[in-house]
């Protein structure tokens, strides 16, 4: 069964929509004006035949892109970016991720994002709004089964394990090594956020094994992270008289490892370019004689955001760039009583550079800037101060400094009025809202858990 991915974007426009009978999605036209995508249409295959959808929204003056997806080699929609005016409730710009490519944006990336995904499902269906102008967007997702590797190691003593490959994610393992052999597993699972164990071998021993026996343990944070690789080794082996797993290495996306053992014999790699290891298989009997894994498209989710209240004043209109991959630069307006304006440039996957409003007015001074090193450098904090000033109804802004995890900016305005600090705890900042008029009266941020 498909899994409905609500439509997102602006509102407006009547509801269409293409079913999801289909096998997946073969070929995308869009055409963009001037107000932002003023049409979409799909074509789909199913029972090798292309289905060629209608047109969502309304042809007319600009250019046609198109965006190819090659089905017959096993390739799939996986994902859909954009950004839509909130004024006009329009999309502005699209852009499409498969397992093998991404496209361009098409259109212009400004206003709010959205995005549509899931982990380890294809899109296989569109549906949405539209009338003149295409106002938002949903899909239709069903799982992608998971690929099994060959087990390594002992191919006919012990008994058979298999986990399956139904896992959204692996959450923690735990190895045992009694010094010359992995006697031990356990393994911790994630299915639809539920956790779900797997338990073999034997961690206790009997005697002077008991003494040497040694648990290892890896925790991974899914969603955020997951296990890429398994590298190990096995020999025939003492008192036990068979093949057993004498090694494994474990590596993350997050570039972390755990390494159990010593490589001893035959080694060995289990690992598939793109994929994650989502369960594992096997023969086990008082040791762990042979592993295999399973695979399965793995993209990690952005950590959640949280917006932090903005401090300041209640004057002018309120605004929110939403948060982003990183803050690559901040641009500040400085006037005779305070900060004037601010604009701020954002970077997102794939290096996508989103240069957010201008809020406030600037004045002859025009911008100060300070460039953030990302993705070594990033924000996690804000200090500012404010004020009630000659010539405004609330109090402004008077002064903002930025605090890197590597460096501290120049100060920017004047320290009068009373200080506050923007920052959690092992957070750092990706966007920013507030509320200005020809100044800048109040200041907030949303900040992502530090997970580097």
């Amino acid at each position: 069964m498909a899994l409905m991915v609500k439509a997102e974007g602006g509102n407006g426009g009547n509801e269409w929509d293409d079913g999801f009978n289909y096998e997946g999605v073969t070929k995308i036209h869009v055409r963009a004006g001037t107000e932002g995508i003023q049409f979409i249409k799909f074509e789909y295959v199913k029972a090798g035949t292309t289905i060629v959808g209608p047109i969502h929204g309304v042809s007319g003056l600009g250019m046609t892109q198109t965006f190819e997806i090659n089905h017959s080699q096993k390739e799939y929609l996986v994902s859909v970016e954009g950004y839509y005016d909130k004024t006009t409730g329009v999309i502005q710009s699209i852009q499409f991720k498969t397992n093998e490519q991404t496209s361009d944006m098409m259109g212009f990336n400004k206003g709010t994002k959205f995005s549509l995904g899931s982990m380890r499902r294809k899109i296989i269906g569109f549906h949405g709004f539209a009338d003149k102008n295409l106002y938002s967007l949903g899909a239709y997702f069903i799982r992608i089964p998971a690929t099994k590797s060959p087990m390594q190691g002992g191919q006919t003593t012990g008994k058979s394990y298999d986990h399956g490959g139904d896992y959204d994610g692996i959450k923690k393992v735990y190895v045992t090594y009694d010094g010359t052999s992995i006697r031990h597993m356990r393994v911790d699972y994630d299915k639809a956020g539920q956790v779900e164990c797997y338990e073999y071998g034997d961690k206790k021993g009997t005697g002077d094994e008991y003494l040497r026996m040694k648990l290892s343990t890896i925790t991974v944070n899914y969603p955020y992270e997951c296990i890429t690789s398994v590298e190990g080794s096995y020999a025939n082996t003492q008192p036990y008289g068979c093949i057993v797993l004498r090694s494994l290495t474990f590596r993350t996306s997050n570039g972390r490892t755990l390494v159990v053992g010593t490589m001893t014999g035959t080694t060995f790699l289990l690992q598939s370019q793109g994929n994650a290891i989502v369960g594992f298989h096997g023969r086990v009997g008082s040791c762990v004689d042979s592993i295999g894994a399973y695979y399965a498209p793995f993209s990690p989710s952005p950590p959640p955001s949280e917006k932090l209240e903005g401090q300041g004043s209640d004057g002018g209109k309120s605004w929110d760039d939403g948060a982003f991959q990183n803050v690559k630069k901040v641009y500040i307006g400085q006037g005779e009583s305070g900060i004037v304006a601010v604009k701020f440039e954002y970077e997102n996957d794939a290096s996508e550079v989103v240069i957010g409003d201008e809020h406030g007015k600037t004045s002859l001074l025009g911008y100060e800037e300070f460039e953030v090193h990302y993705p070594s450098e990033y924000i996690t904090s804000v200090e500012a101060w404010h004020d009630k000033v000659m010539g405004a109804e609330t109090g402004v802004i008077t002064m903002v400094r930025f605090k890197t995890n590597k460096r501290t900016s120049q100060p920017f305005g004047l320290e009068a009025g009373d200080k506050f600090v923007l920052q959690k705890d092992g957070h750092k900042i990706t966007g920013f809202h507030g509320k200005s008029s020809t100044m800048l009266h109040q200041i907030g941020v949303h900040v992502v858990p530090i997970t580097e």
